[in-house]
C-alpha cells in the first residue's frame, strides 16, 4: 500500500464526507454517501460508515487504493516560502 499523501485543513477536525472530497478521493460529497455507507472506507484501518465522523490530524482515511493523512494546516510544508 503507496504511504498516505497529507491533505491539510484549516480546523482542527473535518468530517469524514468532507475530507474525501477535499483529499479527491471522490468528486463530490454526492458520491461520499454510498462509499461510506457501503463500508469501502477506512480511517486509521478501521471500516467507518458515519459520513460525519469527526477526523483529526494524524488521522488516516483510505479509499481503494489511495490514503490520504489529515495534516494541520499551520505545519511547515517543506517549502521556502
Amino acid at each position: 500500500m503507496p504511504e498516505p499523501y497529507d491533505v491539510a485543513i484549516r480546523d482542527q477536525s473535518i468530517r469524514l464526507g468532507q475530507f474525501l472530497k477535499l483529499a479527491n478521493l471522490v468528486e463530490s460529497g454526492a458520491e461520499a454517501k454510498p462509499v461510506i455507507q457501503d463500508g469501502q472506507v477506512l480511517v486509521n484501518g478501521e471500516v467507518e460508515t458515519r459520513r460525519g465522523r469527526q477526523l483529526v490530524v494524524g488521522d488516516v482515511v483510505t479509499l481503494g487504493p489511495q490514503s490520504a493523512r489529515v495534516a494541520d494546516e499551520a505545519a511547515d510544508d517543506g517549502l521556502p516560502w
